[in-house]
């Protein structure tokens, strides 16, 4: 035979005190009254919201989501063309494109025709300028980005810088990093580079370059401009580079370099020295290309003569 729940009325002491006394007929708040079923289980938990109306100042300021900036999650909006969100202090162009997922902070500009791409990050106090596409995934902070510029996907720029120093008890400690990352008009930055903020002067990216993806350019340096930098190049600290410079594949450039304008690296250079020649270099350490090249073929002549010494006290053996 079936049994059917019943609901039990819980009632409490202040409406029982109304049922009681019969000279009071004002019925019992509902907030007063729950209606629960039978059950041998255990009561589910329930979840509660305060709102902050009902608290005094200070309690309702404590209570304020807050994110990482320092700002109230209530001050972001939806952006009406793209559904992506934006801070009510961003100043964004109404032709801009914010795609569902991105975010624009406070105090960021955005000029018109920008595209900004899903799960893109725009922190506080970005530039970009008009006609500029950021792709999926992008985090930009603490840097101003020029006209009509692509930055494909996963791109980071206006990160701290990797700088640290050894204090007298042995301990690293970080170095301020605490200015920006400027990148000009018409750049192209490849997917997933990388691009610090400044510590003593601004990072900075000349207009017209362009840089291939997975390439690292570390805080304070600069680059001119109609620059190209091809993919995994890594550029350390404080580097200068000229106007029209040419990166192969995988060149590296020690810190406090400088390299003149119209210089050409062959891939897998490493840049030790200052270059103040204009010309194309190659090899480790890097030097002038015809000089590198007869170093390779003075090695490939000495590699010859052993190998045939080393065939001939074989056979003389044998």
């Amino acid at each position: 035979m079936a049994f059917r729940r019943l609901p039990i009325i819980i009632r409490s002491s202040a409406q029982l005190f109304f049922n009681n006394n019969s000279s009071n007929t004002q019925k019992p708040h509902a907030l007063l009254t729950r209606i629960i079923p039978i059950s041998h289980s255990p009561a589910p938990y329930t979840h509660f919201s305060t709102c902050s109306t009902h608290l005094n100042g200070s309690d309702s300021d404590s209570l304020k989501p807050e994110d990482g900036f320092g700002t109230n999650h209530r001050e972001f909006q939806k952006w009406h063309n793209g559904g992506g969100t934006f801070h009510k202090s961003a100043c964004i162009d109404p032709t801009a494109l914010v795609q569902l997922g991105a975010v624009v902070h406070s105090k960021s500009l955005v000029g018109a025709n920008v595209h900004i791409g899903s799960g893109a990050i725009i922190g506080p106090a970005v530039t970009i300028g008009q006609s500029t596409k950021i792709g999926y995934n992008v985090a930009l902070s603490n840097c101003t980005i020029g006209d009509s510029c692509v930055i494909h996907n996963g791109v980071c720029i206006g990160q701290d810088g990797f700088g640290f120093f050894v204090e007298e008890g042995g301990d690293m400690v970080k170095k301020p990093q605490v200015l920006k990352a400027k990148v000009g008009s018409h750049v192209e930055i490849g997917a997933n580079t990388c691009i610090d903020r400044g510590s003593w002067r601004d990072t900075v990216i000349g207009d017209h370059s362009k840089i291939d993806n997975l390439v690292q350019i570390a805080h304070n340096v600069v680059i001119g401009k109609n620059c190209m930098l091809c993919g995994q190049v890594g550029i350390a600290g404080s580097v200068t580079i000229g106007d029209y410079v040419t990166l192969g594949g995988r060149v590296a450039v020690r810190d406090h370099v400088c390299i003149a304008s119209k210089v050409r690296l062959a891939a897998n250079s490493s840049v030790t020295k200052d270059i103040n020649e204009p010309g194309d270099y190659g090899g480790f350490p890097a030097v002038p290309i015809r000089e590198w090249r007869r170093q390779v073929a003075m090695q490939r002549q000495k590699s010859k003569k052993i190998m045939k010494r080393t065939l001939a006290s074989t056979v003389l053996i044998h």
